[in-house]
């Protein structure tokens, strides 16, 4: 359990949707190390953690959506009402730690229900276009591999299997190890047709 009071924690809360940029920061960064320790001491303050992601920095942005990610696999009907703003994220030209939150995030989000996969996955598939071979690119395969462990439908999964099945094959170095363990997670095998 966290040693971080749930008065403490109402007080960073508020402080997201402050006036100060500074306050903002340091109270994203703080609720995201408590929940890195307990998700659950932020649970209550989900609704405002998603409105929170409105604001124009990008460290308030990726903490809080990284608290979102951890949030997910118990609430994710209410890290759901994030996906614009986290959509936004994804394609964020400025932050490429912004950009790997949100896939962190759509990852988990899309892995709670087949119909949200089939709802996300386009998102995701654009972004592995995009950002191939960036240097957030190996954490986005990272989480592409519990993404296929996930619960998504059948075409997702499909729809996963063809876009790394090329690079399981020809590619070379983490890319290549990265795209057969995502073909691995999802239960098939390379050499199947």
């Amino acid at each position: 359990m966290s040693d971080v009071s749930a008065e403490h924690i109402g007080m960073l809360v508020e402080l997201l949707v402050g006036a100060s940029r500074r306050e903002r920061q340091e109270a994203a960064h703080e609720l995201a190390l408590a929940a890195k320790e307990d998700p659950n001491v932020v649970c209550e303050h989900l609704k405002v953690l998603v409105k929170a992601l409105k604001v124009s920095e990008a460290q308030t942005r990726w903490e809080i959506m990284d608290i979102l990610t951890l949030a997910c696999s118990e609430h994710a009907d209410v890290v759901a009402k994030a996906l614009g703003a986290a959509e936004d994220a994804l394609f964020d030209e400025t932050s490429a730690t912004v950009r790997l939150s949100a896939f962190r995030m759509l990852t988990r989000l899309a892995a709670t229900t087949p119909a949200r996969s089939k709802r996300i996955w386009p998102l995701l598939d654009e972004a592995i276009q995009c950002f191939h071979g960036d240097a957030e690119y190996r954490d986005m395969l990272s989480s592409l591999v519990d993404f296929a462990q996930g619960n998504i439908a059948p075409a997702t999964r499909q729809a996963l299997i063809d876009r790394v099945k090329f690079d399981a094959q020809t590619a070379d170095g983490y890319i290549k190890t990265y795209s057969e363990n995502i073909i691995a997670a999802t239960g098939t095998s390379l050499k199947q047709p």
